[in-house]
């Protein structure tokens, strides 16, 4: 069986970090939805504005390399 996933995309190069992905200084915040538009902001500040929701994240090797996060970011 053949699946087709389709979306918008967002490709990201190697060895992104979780604090590239939700970076340390955001880690009081408890609202899901603001913990949301923050995410991936260690790479761009905007681009969790700018992502459509459904969007679909392609990350090359060792994504979520360091530390573990116990935030979950959704959008």
């Amino acid at each position: 069986m053949e699946t087709k996933i389709t979306g918008k995309i967002l490709v990201l190069d190697n060895n992104i970090d979780t604090d590239q992905i939700y970076p340390g200084r955001y880690l009081a915040i408890t609202d899901p939805k603001e913990i949301g538009s923050h995410c991936l902001s260690g790479i761009d500040e905007s681009l969790a504005g700018k992502f459509p929701q459904g969007g679909i994240v392609v990350a090359g090797r060792n994504f979520g390399c360091g530390s573990s996060r116990e935030h979950a970011p959704s959008r």
